[in-house]
C-alpha cells in the first residue's frame, strides 16, 4: 500500500477517528491531497463516510473519519498462531488420535451447516454452489466435469495454510466439510500440505 495512506490507516487506528485537519498537521500535508488519499481508501472500502462533528468554537463543521471492519487486514494478525497452540492444548488433552479426527470431522460438518445449497437433485448446480461457497471461505475453488458420473474439485488456497503445516487434522476438518456439502464422500489425489500444486478431490454423483 501507497505509504502515506498505510500511515492513515496507522492514526485511525491509533486514535479510533480523525478529521482532515488533524491528519493533515500529523503528516505535514496540504487537506487537498488528505481528502484525496481518504476518499481512495474509502473507495478500497478501509474508509467509512465521514460522520459530521461541530466544532465547540465558530466556524464550519468538520468531518470526522474512522477505519471499517475491512480495515483489519491491513494489520498484524496472529490467528494462526493461536490457532496452533489451541490444536496443540486440545491433542495434548484428547486421549486418542481418534478423538481428535472426530472434534475436526464435527467443526467440518458445522462449517458446512452454514452454506445454502440447492437440492441434490441437481449435482452439478450443488457442485457450483458448493465452490461459491468455499470462495467465500477463501479456498478458491474450482470444478470440472472428467466423464458422465465423476467430478474434480480444484482448491487453490487454504485459508488456514500455516496451521495445517502444523496440525494435518486441518486436512481431516475439509474432508469432513466437503461431504457434507457434497452429500458424497470426495477422493483425495493430490494434496497441498504433501507438496502437490493443489488440493484436488475427485467425486463422484450421489447414486451414479
Amino acid at each position: 500500500m501507497q505509504a502515506t495512506r498505510e500511515r492513515i490507516l496507522y492514526i485511525l487506528k491509533e486514535r479510533r477517528q480523525a478529521t482532515v485537519d488533524e491528519l493533515s498537521q500529523e503528516l505535514g500535508l496540504t487537506a487537498v491531497t488528505i481528502r484525496h488519499h481518504l476518499e481512495v481508501l474509502r473507495t478500497a472500502g478501509f474508509v467509512a463516510e465521514p460522520v459530521v462533528r461541530r466544532r465547540e468554537t465558530p466556524g464550519r463543521p468538520q468531518h470526522v473519519y474512522v477505519l471499517t471492519e475491512k480495515a483489519g487486514i491491513n494489520f498484524p494478525r496472529r490467528y494462526d498462531h493461536l490457532a496452533t497452540l489451541i490444536l496443540r492444548e486440545v491433542r495434548a488433552h484428547l486421549s486418542s488420535v481418534e478423538e481428535m479426527s472426530e472434534m475436526m470431522e464435527h467443526i467440518g460438518e458445522h462449517i458446512a451447516g452454514q452454506a445454502t445449497l440447492p437440492d441434490e437433485g441437481d449435482f452439478e448446480a450443488r457442485l457450483a454452489a458448493v465452490a461459491d461457497f468455499l470462495d467465500e471461505l477463501g479456498y478458491m475453488a474450482r470444478w470440472e466435469r472428467r466423464d458422465d458420473e465423476t467430478y474434480l474439485l480444484h482448491i487453490a488456497n487454504c485459508p488456514y495454510e500455516k496451521v495445517a503445516t502444523q496440525d494435518r487434522a486441518v486436512c481431516t476438518m475439509d474432508l469432513s466439510l466437503l461431504t457434507s456439502l457434497l452429500g458424497a464422500s470426495p477422493r483425495r489425489i493430490s494434496w497441498a500440505a504433501q507438496d502437490d500444486d493443489l488440493c484436488t478431490y475427485a467425486i463422484r454423483r450421489p447414486g451414479g
